[in-house]
Order: C-alpha cells, then structure tokens, then sequence
C-alpha cells in the first residue's frame, strides 16, 4: 500500500468530497489511470486556513493498486521508482498494535485474576486488552454503569443532589464520558497504540471519520454508546465489572501486592493490580498517602470557562467561510506568557476547547463548585466554551506535603461554592466587569450556558491573584489574536481546577508502584496522561506490564 500525502484539494460544494474527487487526485499524483487504483482510504485530512477566503483541505490518501490486470500491471515497486524524491509518495509502514503475551502460559482459570480499579478511559483499555489476550480481568468501579450514571448526572444538572460516588467525575466511561470527546493527543509512540485506542473506539461505536479527522471528536452523546460497548466487549472476552465497588485499601503482603479491599470490607485476592483512577479520586491518593505508597505533587492548572457565541469565533477565524457545511463550528487554542504583577512568569491558555457546546457542573465532592466544558457530537449549541487555565506549581501550595493540590483545588472550590450562592449555582461574569475589576449584576447577548445555574459575581473573591492577574492580562492579547475574544458580553463562570491530576503515584521502568511491587498506577489520576487517548495508551501499557509479571516474564522496553 502507497501513501500520498499532501494532496490539495479546494472545499467542496458540501459537506464532504466525493470518493470519485479523491480517486481522481490520487491518480493523477500517481500518474496513473483510475482503473489501476483498487482502493483510495483517507488516512488524514486536515484544514489549511491561512488564507481565511481561500482554504483547501489537505489529505494523505493510502492507495492499494490493483495487481490482478496481468503483465503490465503497475506494481508498487515500478510506481515509487518513477516517483521523484519529495513528490509525497512513500510505502506505507504502520506499526501494528502486538499485545506483548499472545496467550497466557496457563488457562486463564490457573492464574491470577488480573484486578483494574477504575472504568475510564485508561481502565477500560487495560481491561479490554487483558481480555482479549485471556486474562479475565474483573474491573471494579465505585461509580454506576454509564445509563443509571448518565440519568444521575441529568437530574443533578437539573437541581438535584450531588451523588458523591455517582458523577461527572466518577462512575463507568470516567471523567471523559461527560466531555467534548476530544481525541487529540501529543503522544508520540512506537508501538501502535494510538491506532489501537481510536480502531477499537471505532468498532465499539464511535464514528469512522476518527481515525483521519485531524482533530477527532465524539461527542458525550456518542460516547455513552462507545462505553456500554466497551462493557459489553470485556464481559463478553471473560472479564468481569462491578458498580458500586469502592477502593478502600490496598493489601500487601511480604512487600508486594496481595489484594485489595473494599469499602463494604470485603477482600479481593490480586497479585496484579492496575490503579486507573481519575485525576479526583482525592479520597483514594489518601489513602494510597497514608499506606506507605509513594506520591509526590505535580504541577497543574486553574482558571475559569469563558464562553463565546459560536458563530462569532466562527466569523473571527473563517471570515467568509462561516458555516461552510464542510467546515463546521470552529475552534480555537491560545496562550501567553505573562509580564507583569503577579502574574510575571505565568503561562496562561485556552483548554480542552468545546465548540457549540456548554459548560457543565462537575463536582464530585459536597460543597465544592467545579467547572468543565462539554459538547454533544454535532456540536450545535449557541455558545463554544473553554478553559482559561494559569499553571499552578508546588511553590504555590505552601507546603511539600504531596497532597498539598488537592487542599489547594478544594480550598477555592469551596468559595466558589459560597460565591455562588450554595446550591451548586457558579460565579461568573462578564469580560467586561472582569477587566473593570467590578462585581456582574447580570449579562446581556450571551447567555450562560452552566446548569443548574449562574450567580453573578466577582470572580476575583474565588481565584488566586496570580491567576485574576493573568486572565486580565491575557484577555486583551487574547483578543488581538483572535478578534472579539475579549468582547464585553463574553461570560468566565468559574471555578476549572481539574484539568489534570495534582499528583503523581511515582512508578518505575517496569510501570510498578515504587517500593510495591503487583501495583500498577496509570492513567490521568497516577499522573502519566491528560485526556482520553493518552490515557487509553497508558491503560495499554500497564496491561501489557501486569500481563507480563502474571506470567512470570520480564517487562522490558513498554516505554512509547
């Protein structure tokens, strides 16, 4: 198979070009006939907008030439040869996802059962590679299964009470369930995972276009979909989930993992546990603190939601190609390195970016507010939201104790709860009011999107100075990049705090706790990802990790 990259093709008329334009562009790179080309798949397509009037998509097509025509059929070999150096036509080589241990040594029965606390991303995808590979792995997740989940995290949106084990941060598909589904990703990685994650994400139905969209999305509509599958897949291979099922202890014995127990006392034999839970299961990173396992604090982030109508950042980055149907809602990514105050060394950007989405309640724990973004897959409500995020470093926290962030995040989660009127209603306010330093008493074009509700507020009473500071920085930066960004009825609804995990569970070369052997801490909330793709990678690596040790077999290289 041939891949062709760099083919230019101006928009089409509608949503999509059609397989004849991509055949006759493939062809003519080529300098063959359409007939000789048996298939043309996208492997790529990405948006060039420099010229905001003028754009093309680019594409990187693979192409299987049809060798069944006889003598003068134009093999692969003949057509690279008459290729000039630099023309974008290479022999394709994609690395092929291997689980390291085809079979276990023994019928799965005779071995251990693999244990997985945890069924988000990273959870899922260990225990999903553990089961095809016949290790039975039982998944235990202290949340519900994502349909009693979703109606849960429904009723709470809608004024009801917060469920602390039942939530947008706990409970099965994991924090990335009630998300825009983004599966962007800067893993850079040798072995084939990546493709793994978005071909199995794929075939448990998420749609194809993820796996050459340039920036991928699915949308929490779809995504409860993917999960259920996910379930059903482990289930179906031999594995085992239970709901409910609460963490509170890590048994070890002579040095090494034994097992673990739960919340209702129960005790659960394991010679290999992987630890995938997410960036706020501060009860259990307590817990894992006071049994000896080795944490140390990580930088992390906080700020607000700003929200914008979304046909405004639609104008201000496609100009005339606003509501293109090939197009769709526009997006944006933004940063800058601060100068001056309390800001002075700072970098503050734009996060985790939802178009035509909205900003959602995602508290876990009673009395706190917590802020995320979230959009359905077509991405069609009035407003595109994102993160406004200042990094937050361990000379900030007062302390070295390594769970010095989570008192950090939880103290201005808790006065943002009181600023905005208990109730689990957020603070915000205008753009406008924040660069005025004053108090909102209401807003104007742009609604808040945030349920179950807004109070206004000075945003300043819930936020570090050093991150006020930054936001009033940025905002006017922001907005020579990127025209209105800073416009007066723009809405901050705060607080974001849990972008990533403020800790990490320190694990050696063979992706085992350090100094407790059998434990495997992986995943956004051990600190080794951010987001659903890089954390599905990892829950690849430590599967093939705890694989190996059940077997009795080195680890090895497992690193990307």
């Amino acid at each position: 198979m041939l891949r062709l990259t760099d083919i230019r093709l101006p928009l089409p008329a509608g949503p999509a070009h059609a397989e004849a334009e991509l055949r006759q562009a493939a062809a003519q790179r080529l300098g063959l006939s359409e007939a000789d080309l048996a298939s043309v798949r996208v492997a790529r397509r990405s948006l060039d907008a420099r010229k905001k009037n003028a754009a093309v998509f680019l594409y990187s097509l693979d192409v299987d030439l049809d060798v069944c025509q006889g003598v003068g059929a134009p093999g692969e070999a003949r057509v690279l040869a008459k290729c000039s150096e630099g023309s974008g036509v290479t022999l394709l080589s994609e690395q092929q996802y291997r689980f390291p241990v085809v079979a276990p040594a023994a019928p799965a029965s005779a071995l251990p059962r693999p244990v997985v606390i945890g069924a988000g991303p990273c959870g899922l995808f260990a225990a999903l590679a553990l089961a095809q590979a016949g290790f039975a792995p039982l998944v235990l997740e202290r949340g519900q299964a994502i349909e009693q989940r979703a109606t849960c995290v429904d009723a709470f949106w809608r004024g009801g009470p917060l469920s602390p084990e039942s939530n947008v941060q706990f409970g099965e598909g994991g924090a990335g369930a009630f998300s825009d589904g983004k599966l962007t990703t800067q893993t850079k990685e040798r072995r084939g995972r990546c493709r793994k994650v978005l071909s199995e994400l794929v075939a448990h139905g998420a749609p194809e276009d993820i796996l050459w969209q340039h920036k991928p999305h699915v949308g929490t509509d779809l995504l409860r979909g993917v999960v259920l599958g996910l379930r059903t897949s482990i289930l179906a291979l031999g594995g085992a989930v239970r709901f409910g099922a609460r963490v509170d202890g890590i048994v070890a014995r002579q040095g090494r993992v034994a097992g673990v127990k739960l919340s209702d006392g129960a005790e659960i034999p394991a010679s290999a546990v992987i630890l995938a839970v997410g960036h706020s299961a501060r009860d259990t990173f307590a817990m894992l603190f006071a049994g000896g396992v080795r944490l140390e604090q990580k930088p992390f982030a906080m700020g607000c939601r700003v929200e914008h109508l979304q046909w405004d950042i639609d104008r201000a980055q496609l100009r005339d190609l606003a509501g293109h149907p090939a197009l769709g809602p526009a997006d944006y990514k933004l940063a800058h390195a601060c100068q001056d105050g309390a800001a002075a060394g700072r970098s503050i950007y734009s996060f985790c970016m939802c178009p035509g989405g909205s900003v959602i309640a995602a508290a876990n724990e009673e009395g706190c507010v917590v802020t995320n973004g979230m959009s359905l897959h077509a991405r069609a409500a009035v407003n595109s939201n994102s993160a406004l995020l200042v990094n937050v470093g361990p000379a900030d926290l007062g302390s070295d104790n390594p769970l010095a962030g989570v008192d950090f995040q939880r103290r201005w989660e808790r006065l943002a709860f009181e600023l905005g009127g208990g109730g689990y209603a957020a603070p915000a306010q205008s753009v406008g009011d924040f660069l005025a330093g004053r108090a909102s008493q209401g807003f104007g074009l742009i609604h808040p999107s945030y349920e179950p509700g807004v109070r206004p507020a000075d945003l300043s009473r819930c936020l570090p100075d050093f991150v006020s500071a930054a936001m009033r920085e940025a905002l006017p930066a922001f907005d020579r990049k990127l025209r209105g960004f800073a416009e007066a009825s723009a809405v901050l609804t705060g607080v974001e705090t849990r972008s990533s995990s403020p800790v990490r569970i320190l694990r050696g070369a063979d992706m085992q706790s350090v100094g407790l052997p059998g434990l495997f801490p992986a995943g956004e909330g051990a600190g080794y990802a951010g987001g659903i793709v890089s954390s599905a990678v990892d829950g690849l690596r430590v599967a093939e990790a705890a694989a190996l040790s059940l077997c009795g077999l080195p680890v090895g290289d497992l690193e990307l």
